[in-house]
């Protein structure tokens, strides 16, 4: 009563996590440069891509850590390369806030001034009059203004670059300054690659996912005729003799026994069959929980969502690696020891248990270091194998109904939002705005290895999950029909996707690294395969209806 009730307990959270997790449904990627479109164009000067600059310093000498900037859409350009530019001195005006005539000297240096008293235009004027080489403009907080010109900035013409750095960056320089050291500076602003390698990673990743959900029942379900075989012939003729029956009798009776348990065991799993009702309050939910996110993002509610990603990760990563390790070894889950509240259980599930909960509490702990995407992959890797197995599609009528309602919600959330919010709902959750330095963990994500600029590129989770449901049912409708591989569905639905997914980050790299909706490539790419594939063969009715025909068209409840 006590394992059932505890099995229950992990499904009912792994298929309630999983209904949270389609709320985080992007492919996206940093961009170093971009126009703001409603920012005043008052003159052709004014017109710039604001881009992403590095400013390196050294103190009496000593180079110190690399700060980052943000160009005006007036700056002048910068070189792209540090060894092109020229290390000049920092130096303060005289007033700080640089709105008049400095009475100290700016000639050929970097000008620092303070933010506010006066537009960003007259700012950069003053010190291009006092011939500075540049001009970085503290910002009064922890973040990246984009500084545009007013309206009336009409014969503007700024020749300098203008930079706009953090609070904290800018209070480092200055501590260095008033020390009495003596501060150089030095602006430049790199190209990122076209293509970064990363994604390359992260296509495998997402492609690899749903391959191992679907074949995963493969992987790890033992074969009758396995079991058939280690029983010896020698005990087989011993059993036959005493009950009385031929061997070959005895042969089709015990593959009869053995396949009636299988059955059983099928039978056993808890499996969701997802209704065209269920997947319309789905997509219903995961919209509300994403305008939940956005409204109320805070370092508590991202904290919130790290401890429920644990606990499904947990317990995702314990089912697939209790599942690997019971078909390797079928002995190893038979030893079990009895403990407190939670009576007798599986040595081998427990080990497994302590090893799972301390990877997961590693990660939590360190999830802000540079290899923590590592451990946020295994886990969600792990989590999406599990939610695969656990939730299905039970034909093509239903994926449609899904499938349609999430490719509108994510265009929704991610292009047409910003006309209700402002801004791009689902982009500002994927980037963790308002969370305090906190990121959302339902991401899988890879770093930038080639970009100098570092980053992510990431796929939200519901960008594996809802295409997985299909292709996994496409693999359970192959083998239920015997189709063979190129006469079936699987191989294709994979194909799709991963052509989708190229789609995806194509229109990505096009768009100077806006977050795109995957969903509205990876939909046609998937479920327009499956329907136009369907139409061909004659097979679309079946399809369509898959599972309510008659019950000796249904899917054997066990596989996955």
């Amino acid at each position: 009563m006590a394992m059932a009730m505890a099995s229950s307990l992990r499904f009912f959270a792994i298929i309630v996590f999983g209904i949270f997790l389609f709320s985080i449904s992007i492919a996206a990627a940093d961009d170093i440069s971009h126009n703001d479109g409603s920012a005043p164009k008052s003159s052709p000067s004014c017109n710039r891509d604001f881009r992403l600059v590095k400013v390196v310093n050294w103190v009496n000498g000593v180079e110190g850590e690399t700060l980052g900037g943000l160009s005006a859409s007036f700056s002048a350009e910068m070189p792209t390369h540090a060894k092109e530019g020229l290390r000049l001195s920092a130096v303060f005006p005289n007033p700080l806030n640089c709105c008049s005539s400095s009475s100290s000297k700016l000639s050929g240096s970097v000008v620092l001034s303070q933010r506010g008293d006066c537009g960003f235009t007259t700012k950069a004027e003053v010190a291009q009059s006092g011939r500075a080489a540049g001009l970085l403009v503290i910002n009064d907080k922890e973040d990246l203004f984009e500084m545009v010109c007013s309206e009336n900035d009409t014969t503007l013409n700024i020749t300098i670059p203008v930079v706009m750095i953090t609070k904290s960056g800018g209070e480092a320089i200055n501590r260095s300054m008033a020390g009495g050291g003596r501060v150089e500076l030095l602006l430049y602003s790199p190209n990122s690659p076209v293509v970064d390698f990363s994604v390359v990673f992260l296509w495998l990743m997402a492609v690899g996912t749903i391959v191992c959900a679907s074949l995963w029942s493969e992987f790890t379900s033992e074969h009758n005729d396995e079991s058939y075989d280690e029983v010896s012939p020698k005990t087989l003729h011993c059993v036959a003799a005493f009950s009385g029956t031929s061997m070959d009798g005895y042969r089709e009776t015990w593959k009869e026994s053995s396949n009636a348990g299988t059955v059983k065991d099928d039978t056993e799993k808890e499996v969701l069959d997802i209704s065209a009702k269920n997947a319309v309050v789905f997509v219903i939910t995961a919209s509300t929980f994403l305008v939940l996110l956005y409204l109320f993002m805070s370092s508590w509610f991202v904290w919130l969502l790290i401890v429920l990603f644990c606990i499904g990760g947990i317990e995702g990563m314990h089912a697939c690696i209790v599942s690997l390790l019971s078909r390797k070894c079928k002995n190893c889950g038979r030893k079990t020891v009895n403990l407190p509240l939670l009576g007798e259980v599986s040595v081998l599930s427990l080990v497994v248990l302590l090893f799972c909960l301390a990877f997961a509490i590693f990660w939590a702990a360190n999830r802000k270091a540079s290899y923590s995407w590592v451990g946020q992959d295994v886990l969600g890797i792990c989590l999406m194998i599990t939610v695969l197995q656990m939730a299905r599609l039970p034909n093509i009528k239903v994926a449609t109904v899904l499938l349609c309602c999430a490719f509108l919600y994510d265009i929704f959330w991610v292009f047409l939002s910003p006309l209700i919010f402002k801004d791009s709902v689902m982009i500002a959750v994927a980037r963790g705005d308002n969370s305090g330095g906190e990121s959302i963990p339902m991401l899988l994500r890879v770093p930038r290895f080639f970009d100098p600029w570092g980053g992510y590129n990431m796929i939200g989770f519901g960008d594996i999950l809802f295409p997985g449901l299909l292709v996994s049912f496409a693999f359970r409708y192959d083998k239920a029909d015997k189709k063979g591989v190129l006469s079936g569905y699987f191989l294709w639905l994979i194909i799709g996707y991963g052509s989708g997914l190229f789609f995806t980050y194509l229109g990505l790299y096009l768009m100077n690294g806006h977050g795109q909706p995957a969903l509205l490539y990876l939909v046609p790419c998937t479920l327009g395969v499956v329907v136009l594939l369907g139409l061909v063969r004659g097979e679309l009715k079946h399809l369509w209806s898959y599972g309510s025909e008659s019950p000796s068209s249904r899917e054997p409840s066990g596989e996955a």
